[in-house]
């Protein structure tokens, strides 16, 4: 099983990963937010696993939400999506199995296709598409 960095509480459904707090780690899940942490996002482990290309994944039920203030649930939606243009991808953990890129590059190599309903990390779109 691949290991990922576990930011935050642990996702209450299994995503695929063994969770550690040290490198090395494939990927990072990140299992739970305050609403402080996602206005202003600042994670170090998080924003140094994106720039080295590492998947990123956001449960999402682990999101903080403020339905009844519009202008706090506005800016937490844009928070959300950069977080999206960043790379981080989002999962509710439930039927939709994460694709990594190490996953990717084993389906293609076997000429299989991801489950519908998958969730690929862009690197893992690029690989089965041929492209990397």
């Amino acid at each position: 099983m691949s290991r990922a960095l576990l930011v935050g509480t642990a996702p209450p459904l299994q995503l695929g990963y063994e969770y550690t707090q040290t490198p090395p780690y494939d990927a990072v899940v990140i299992g739970s937010m305050r609403l402080s942490e996602l206005l202003q996002f600042q994670n170090e482990a998080v924003l140094q696993a994106l720039s080295e290309g590492l998947p990123v994944f956001l449960y999402t039920p682990g999101l903080p939400a403020s339905p009844k203030n519009r202008a706090l649930s506005a800016s937490l939606a844009a928070a959300q999506r950069e977080l999206k243009n960043w790379g981080v991808v989002f999962t509710d953990g439930g039927q939709k199995r994460l694709i990594t890129a190490k996953q990717a590059r084993e389906l293609r190599a076997a000429g299989q296709k991801p489950a519908p309903g998958a969730v690929l990390t862009p690197l893992a779109k690029e690989i089965l598409e041929g492209q990397t």
